[in-house]
């Protein structure tokens, strides 16, 4: 894995950090491959039971590195190609993709600006603890591109159809303190302890009951675009299959006794 992007895990966390401070965490494509990569290894890892997502220095992630992509953009006039692109299919969207559907919860840390696809991973992640000095921008249609990294889907879903258009029509900072009260972010703290509170959160996470939170994504992302009877039957087969886990047994016995029980993931 490139040092673009730190791995670590610790005690059934993944802590992934995209790591160009000098760069704003800009995505070259070593750094693309590397955080994809990543993001599959902690999705595919039976010893992770959650995942943080940062990034190093004043930014979380400012999107494309623009300098590596005015250089392919040149390269595909010259040999009259499209090449530039095939990014969006082969890392971005596989990115944005393991993110929202791995079967464990996601918390992002952000720790400063969140652009483009910096803004598209965060809001694919579960949870997002912000410092009070971030922000994020959309930032497409400011160098007249579309939306990718999933921001069509997850933007609408966390601020609705109208926000979403005008932040995707007109891109702009939203600070910290409006994106909490737009719900994009669920907490916002001083800088000097966001890293501290986003790991306390996912850690918190980590420590539960893993195949119930996995249980909740399938059925959050399922009754987004389905009818409530569809909603339902999907309901009464994942509570079967969670009522069914050693975590669920023993969080009822823990309750008779009257004690916090201790869970395991299965």
């Amino acid at each position: 894995m490139a040092d673009t992007v730190l791995y670590e895990v610790a005690d059934g966390l993944a802590t992934i950090t995209v790591n160009r401070p000098d760069a704003m965490n800009a995505l070259d494509t070593a750094t693309k491959v590397a955080l994809r990569d990543a993001v599959r290894r902690a999705a595919e890892d039976d010893a992770v039971r959650a995942v943080l997502l940062t990034g190093s220095g004043r930014a979380f992630c400012v999107g494309q590195d623009l300098k590596e992509h005015t250089a392919s953009l040149a390269a595909d006039r010259e040999h009259g190609t499209a090449r530039t692109w095939e990014t969006v299919k082969e890392h971005y969207s596989p990115i944005t993709l393991a993110l929202a559907e791995m079967p464990k919860p996601v918390v992002a840390g952000v720790n400063g600006v969140a652009a483009g696809a910096g803004a598209g991973f965060a809001f694919a992640a579960d949870y997002r603890v912000v410092a009070d000095t971030a922000s994020f921008n959309t930032a497409f249609a400011g160098v007249a591109l579309t939306g990718d990294s999933g921001v069509s889907w997850t933007l609408p879903r966390l601020v609705g159809h109208s926000r979403a258009m005008d932040l995707l029509l007109f891109p702009r900072n939203v600070s910290a303190a409006e994106a909490l009260e737009l719900g994009i972010a669920h907490k916002v703290v001083p800088p000097g302890e966001l890293l501290a509170e986003a790991t306390a959160v996912a850690r918190r996470l980590a420590e539960g009951p893993t195949l119930t939170f996995a249980a909740i994504k399938q059925a959050l992302a399922f009754g987004a675009d389905h009818s409530l009877a569809e909603t339902l039957a999907v309901e009464e087969v994942l509570q079967t299959r969670v009522g069914g886990s050693e975590d669920h047994r023993a969080a009822v016995e823990a309750f008779l006794r009257k004690e916090r029980p201790r869970f395991v993931g299965r």
